[in-house]
């Protein structure tokens, strides 16, 4: 199968169209533009809200007045990042989408399958002339990926659907019917610099070949942080000084990479190239399962003439190095779900501060704080200041949820198969869009997707073309 096969059905021409509009998030300009084109040359009502969302709404098919409005809902923007190797700019490039067997996959980039498919799934139902559906309506949102700042500018008032089919989850047959709240934990200091002293000499470490991945699907696939395992390096030298460090790219990415550079004195060189070889031999055997790529490297260079002082800079590696990533504590109601974690994201030194970014999820609101407050009192300890801020709320299951019930039962009858219904770790725009819409009923579904908010990123076309007909045959039924 070639794109020129794929895009002889609407479903896949609306999607590869979105590949070539850049949409990383906070970019979403091309994308609203796009669509709200594509809604007037179609004869749909459309607009943009305040803040930047797309409403695309659509009357009932003939004989389906009646019936509750119905709103499929996805995100506009996209986790961007890239092969260290890879020139592409998000700014303007198109994505470079390759068709490997059943799997949609792009060249040295993430896909944006996420959320890319709910916008093409979306457009496909309007233009199906054989789907049946009651009062529809399209919500696509602008930076989900970031911090919802879509839902939450979001207007209940604007919404008139009162049954939400979510299209922003990566496993086929499996409904979500709650997930987790989250909120970033960010210290900040200023950093002071000195001379470096005569006789020390300079080196660059590198960690990657990491997988990375979605903090909140995969955190508990014990995937290795770059920017811990850099951290765990460096600790033992304790006479350093930083030029930089510098890992993570986005609030929801387990980092899969990381680069420092610094100074020590060349006395101690041997003895600390020999400790952080066997290191790196030890944490490599650790991660050989989940991340069987891990790269340690470590090269000479460049020298420095001024560099952060010593106590600074081992004060904030040692920051790093105790700042709690992964899965904090699993669910005591439904087996198997993660309940709070905490992922250190993103690490820089820029403008004369140290920057440490996180990001925790938890479906219980007290325990998210929990973990925010250990994560600060760590940053306080090295003297950064801490903000906390960006704070969604969790939403909670309705295990009597009308539209959950009728969603699994319309899934059997489709596939002949039983529907999973759980709870994700992730965090869902639901929760946000519920709060702010009485008598909302949402559940959350889509395609199967791999490696999401990575290189490594596949979302299956089959799988695809399955939940787009599967929304066909939910939007007939729903009353």
């Amino acid at each position: 199968m070639t794109k020129t096969d794929l895009e002889r059905k609407n479903l896949w021409k609306y999607f590869l169209k979105l590949e070539t509009i850049p949409r990383e998030s906070g970019n979403e300009e091309g994308v609203r533009s796009w669509l709200l084109g594509w809604a007037k040359e179609h004869g749909f009502e459309a607009f943009s809200d305040k803040a930047g969302n797309v409403f695309i709404r659509a009357n009932a098919t003939p004989g389906y007045e009646n019936r509750t409005p119905v709103a499929l809902q996805g995100h506009m923007d996209m986790v961007c990042v890239k092969r260290e190797t890879s020139t592409h700019d998000f700014t303007k490039d198109p994505i470079e989408v390759e068709v490997d067997g059943d799997w949609l996959t792009a060249k040295d980039t993430s896909l944006g399958g996420d959320d890319g498919i709910a916008i093409a799934i979306g457009l496909d139902v309007l233009t199906d002339p054989a789907c049946k559906h009651g009062p529809l309506e399209l919500i696509y949102t602008v930076s989900e990926e970031t911090g919802m700042d879509g839902a939450n500018g979001l207007d209940g008032k604007d919404v008139r659907s009162r049954l939400l089919l979510n299209l922003d989850s990566e496993n086929e047959g499996v409904l979500f019917i709650g997930c987790a709240g989250g909120l970033h934990t960010t210290g900040t200091l200023a950093y002071k610099t000195g001379k470096v002293p005569s006789g020390w000499k300079g080196y660059t470490l590198t960690v990657g070949g990491l997988r990375g991945g979605h903090s909140g699907d995969e955190i508990h696939k014990e995937r290795a942080n770059a920017i811990k395992v850099a951290a765990r390096l460096l600790r033992g030298q304790k006479r350093i000084m930083l030029d930089s460090f510098e890992g993570g790219t986005r609030m929801n990415v387990i980092p899969s990479s990381c680069k420092v550079t610094f100074q020590i004195p060349e006395q101690e060189s041997k003895a600390f190239e020999q400790r952080l070889q066997e290191m790196a031999e030890k944490i490599r055997n650790e991660y050989r399962v989940s991340d069987p790529q891990l790269a340690v490297t470590l090269t000479e260079g460049p020298a420095a003439k001024e560099a952060v002082d010593q106590h600074q800079s081992a004060s904030f590696i040692r920051m790093l190095f105790l700042i709690f990533h992964g899965v904090y504590a699993m669910s005591q109601t439904l087996q198997g779900l993660v309940e709070t974690s905490s992922n250190l994201a993103i690490v820089s030194m820029k403008e004369g501060r140290f920057f440490a970014t996180t990001s925790q999820r938890s479906s219980v609101e007290s325990r998210k704080y929990l973990v925010s407050d250990l994560v600060g009192d760590i940053m306080r300890g090295a003297g950064m200041q801490v903000v906390v801020d960006a704070a969604y709320p969790s939403w909670e299951p309705d295990t009597k949820s009308k539209l959950a019930a009728t969603a699994a039962k319309v899934y059997k009858e489709y596939t002949g198969k039983d529907m999973v219904v759980t709870a994700i770790h992730a965090g869902l725009e639901c929760g946000i869009i519920n709060s702010k819409v009485k008598g909302m009923d949402s559940v959350s579904f889509g395609p199967q997707m791999r490696g999401i908010h990575s290189v490594d990123e596949h979302l299956s076309i089959s799988s695809s073309e399955r939940a787009a007909d599967y929304v066909k045959h939910l939007l007939s039924v729903l009353e």
